[in-house]
């Protein structure tokens, strides 16, 4: 999705022996009732009361493939900008 003009991935996750979804492995395996609700929210969730302009868009829907594209895209991104964070709170600590 958009949001303001910025990439915003949202990932819709199941919990691993979930009693209604669990056998669920795809988005497209959902009722569409269940991702319009979904729709409606990741739209609406975000908006000002009283404001007419929208802020987000859903560009389009993927399925698990490409959502574990993103993911470990994400995982890259993080470790470029955070990695070795854990040693730079180390020495931060013992400085204190």
């Amino acid at each position: 999705m958009l949001d303001g003009d910025e990439a915003d991935d949202k990932i819709i996750a199941v919990m691993k022996g979930d009693a209604i979804y669990g056998n669920m492995r795809d988005i497209h395996e959902c009722p569409p009732s269940l991702v319009e609700r979904l729709r409606h929210y990741f739209l609406t969730y975000k908006d000002i009361p009283g404001s007419s302009k929208a802020r987000t868009e859903i560009t389009h829907i993927y399925g698990r493939e490409e959502a574990h594209e993103v993911i470990r895209r994400s995982q890259i991104d993080y470790e470029t900008r955070f990695g070795g964070i854990e040693e730079m709170l180390t020495e931060i600590l013992r400085g204190v």
